[in-house]
């Protein structure tokens, strides 16, 4: 059972978290600023990202499954599971696999749709 800041700690399994759309595919949000968390913690599925970027957040994506190709302020990347990517503040990117990718995506301060830029 989930338990929040008022007990000092929050357990949820990834099966129980709400999944919904996002730019970038398909995010289950296991942890978010809406638990009162500093960080927030997402799985995603992605195909094909909007190129975007955040002005507070920084983000790190680890790759679960499948490869892909990452763009980082115009650099290009090859991603394949195992691989981590640290994205700071005002870092364009996005993230393109023909076959699909999941990855974690652990963002601090916690991910906060207000604060994604798209130009």
């Amino acid at each position: 059972m989930p338990m929040g800041p008022s007990t000092g700690y929050l357990v949820r399994r990834v099966a129980d978290a709400p999944t919904v759309p996002c730019p970038c595919g398909e995010s289950t949000r296991p942890l978010t600023a809406a638990d009162g968390a500093p960080c927030s913690l997402h799985v995603t599925a992605i195909r094909d990202a909007a190129r975007h970027y955040h002005r507070e957040t920084t983000e790190v994506y680890y790759i679960l499954e499948g490869s892909g190709k990452m763009e980082l302020n115009g650099d290009w990347v090859e991603l394949e599971p195992g691989t981590v990517i640290w994205i700071e503040p005002g870092t364009r990117h996005r993230l393109v696999s023909e076959a699909g990718v999941k990855t974690i995506v652990f963002g601090i301060p916690a991910f906060n749709p207000k604060d994604e830029w798209f130009d």
